[in-house]
């Protein structure tokens, strides 16, 4: 289940496209089916059949004429579980960059939306 949605960034490139931070409850929760949908100039990205977990981001007249032309969003979503990706308290005294340094798993992928009207 979604805990948080937040929408970190919008931009436009071909098509509109919106940066989403997701906050699962559980490591081994995959119901996440995000929908998005535009009142008059507010995109609101919502997962389905959860109302509480709602965010939404006001657009201006650039973003507005390119949603009206595609009618379909880019959304990249980010992943993170509540309490498994914190904040690193203890850090190693010698960093390593590179081919071999290890760094936390942080799932992400993108999808495109139709939006709603």
């Amino acid at each position: 289940m979604v805990k948080e949605m937040e929408i970190t960034k919008v931009s436009i490139r071909d098509r509109l496209i919106a940066d989403l931070k997701v906050i699962m409850s559980d490591p081994r929760d995959y119901d996440f089916s995000p929908r998005a949908e535009i009142n008059s100039n507010v995109l609101t990205i919502h997962n389905e059949g959860d109302d509480s977990s709602k965010t939404s981001f006001e657009l201006d007249y650039e973003m507005m004429q390119t949603i009206e032309r595609d009618r379909m969003l880019e959304l990249r979503v980010k992943f993170n579980v509540d309490g498994m990706h914190g904040v690193l308290l203890h850090k190693t005294p010698q960093p390593r960059d590179g081919p071999k340094s290890k760094k936390l798993a942080q799932p992400s992928w993108k999808t495109i939306l139709p939006l709603d009207m």
